[in-house]
């Protein structure tokens, strides 16, 4: 639910604060107080387009930010990437500039489509304007779907699963696009590549074994002069003549013993060298043939990865997925039949799904269609029809239905597509009713109904009062009204007012306690003058609309 609303700067708002409670929220005003710019701003802060003059006169920037408590959306935001803080809190933040604007969820910068795809699972608006769902044929059927959703829940599991098996065995069956012509051509070709890849007979390291080897053989006259140079630099006639003259001292001092053994050790080790480099020397023989097979081998297993992989692993790869695509060619009229069964079985099955699908939808769209007339009578629309239309769409995830709401809302008219017939206030109505009947499976935490009374008075307003206090028991409803009738329903009244300060008009908003919402209310019914027989009025409707609440569970 949507916990608090600040903003800074916008149009005649310097500074404002809105802490919202469970339940149903109202803002009441007089007009021209700016009762929209509250809703506008919230709508700022979800994506809304901003105009040039939202900016406060004589400010840099306006700011609004928005504080949910994520409640039960919590998993559903982290799959999104969204991590509520340690209060299980998301803050959703817009700064707006001259020319851009700035979005912010929990202080990291996202784009306008992210932000509006996370807070569109916190919150919907629906004011005069913003009829997105209602006019938009596409969610009729996801609105029919929420409606019997403990029905169908199963069902259009497997009816999406079905689609996605028809969908990848479709795939597979259009993939066989093949004539015999190009089949041979292919399979020689892959004949040809598997042929040459398995008459290399490559082994796995062999390449860098082979580097290495060609390496020495490549370098064996330079191994020879080195070795052979060193071979004549060491040599054992100092050390001999050393051990010699050490051997003559130690006639006069023992103490040289230490010296003359390590003369020894030294002369043994130097003795052990010469005959290991002189072995090694010995065996090296520059052969050209050698030196050529092997340069001739790597030249082939190079071209091998210039053609099939970057090494053996790659090239092995390859080779599989060659004999795996040669037993597909070699089989493949069997196995295009068969991809096609497979085809025609899936999409048999799909169907099957979509019109149990169907036949639930239909039924489910009469009792929709049928409870929504219903309200709608109690909102001042007796005549009213609504209906369903059913037509058959490509196949999809939500099988092959296409449905449109129909509507005729005043008598001898026809029935025609909602988008085509409805006015502001009569879609305003609409989306009241289908959300008093959707309230049990609308998992939506928080609702804004932005002036949704325009146009109705008397005891149509009282029917929309009490459609508003049976909404606000499942969620949080914020609603801009002019109608006592709904004010006196609220569980948390908020007033907007604008006075001058230093010349400048300021919009202000404050939570009203008891007495003030009753002054409120009475402003509301008589306008200037309040007299005591207003504001008994007043208080009677208070009272009235609290046994209402009362007797739809509120409180």
């Amino acid at each position: 639910m949507l916990l608090e609303l600040n903003v800074k700067d916008i149009a005649l708002i310097r500074k404002a604060s809105v802490s919202f409670g469970n339940g149903l929220n109202i803002l009441t005003g007089e007009t021209g107080a700016g009762k929209s710019v509250i809703i506008d701003s919230v709508m700022l802060a979800l994506g809304g387009k901003a105009k040039g003059d939202i900016i406060r006169s004589g400010a840099e920037y306006a700011y609004i930010e928005l504080i949910f408590d994520a409640g039960d959306r919590l998993e559903r935001l982290k799959d999104l990437g969204v991590c509520p803080d340690e209060n299980g809190e998301v803050i959703i933040s817009r700064r707006i500039m001259q020319g851009r604007s700035v979005s912010r969820i929990n202080d990291e910068t996202v784009t306008l489509s992210r932000l509006r795809e996370i807070t569109g699972l916190l919150i919907d608006i629906y004011g005069q304007n913003e009829f997105h769902t209602l006019m938009d044929k596409k969610q009729h059927l996801k609105i029919l779907d929420s409606y019997i959703s403990d029905d169908i829940g199963i069902l259009k599991a497997e009816t999406e699963q079905a689609f996605r098996e028809y969908s990848r065995a479709k795939k597979a069956a259009g993939s066989f696009t093949m004539d015999e012509k190009e089949r041979k051509r292919e399979l020689d070709m892959l004949a040809y590549e598997l042929e040459e890849i398995d008459g290399a007979d490559l082994k796995e390291s062999e390449e860098e074994e082979l580097s290495a080897y060609f390496k020495k053989l490549n370098n064996l006259r330079n191994i020879m002069e080195y070795a052979g140079s060193a071979n004549e630099s060491i040599s054992s006639f100092a050390l001999e003549r050393a051990i010699s003259n050490i051997e003559q001292a130690m006639k006069y001092d023992e103490g040289l013993k230490t010296v003359y053994d390590e003369l020894l050790d030294a002369q043994s080790i130097l003795d052990a060298v010469l005959k290991d480099l002189g072995g090694y020397i010995s065996g090296l023989e520059v052969d050209e043939g050698e030196l050529d097979r092997v340069e001739r081998r790597l030249d082939q297993i190079r071209g091998l990865e210039a053609k099939y992989g970057r090494d053996y692993a790659e090239i092995k790869a390859y080779r599989d997925g060659i004999e795996k695509r040669m037993e597909e060619l070699s089989n493949y009229e069997s196995n295009m039949l068969k991809a096609e069964e497979n085809a025609e079985n899936a999409l048999k099955r799909f169907s099957d799904l979509s019109a149990r699908l169907s036949l639930h939808r239909k039924e489910g769209a009469k009792k929709l269609c049928g409870a929504v007339i219903s309200e709608l009578k109690e909102l001042g629309f007796d005549k009213a029809v609504v209906d369903m239309e059913f037509k058959a769409a490509e196949p999809s995830l939500n099988g092959t239905d296409e449905v449109t709401f129909l509507a005729a809302f005043n008598p001898g008219e026809a029935l025609k597509p909602l988008q085509e017939v409805a006015s502001g206030g009569e879609l305003s109505r609409m989306m009241l009713a289908l959300k008093t009947v959707l309230a049990e499976t609308d998992d939506m935490p928080t609702l804004i109904f932005d002036e949704i009374d325009t146009g109705i008075s008397g005891r149509t307003a009282q029917k929309v009062a009490e459609k508003m206090a049976k909404i606000a028991r499942k969620h949080q409803v914020i609603c801009v009204s002019h109608l006592p009738q709904i004010a006196a329903m609220a569980d948390t009244h908020f007033v907007i007012s604008k006075e001058e300060k230093d010349g400048r008009n300021i919009t202000s908003i404050d939570r009203l306690d008891s007495a003030g919402s009753l002054r409120e209310l009475a402003r509301l019914l008589q306008g200037a003058e309040i007299t005591r027989a207003v504001e008994e009025n007043a208080l009677e409707m208070k009272k009235l609309a609290d046994r209402i609440k009362a007797g739809i569970g509120g409180s």
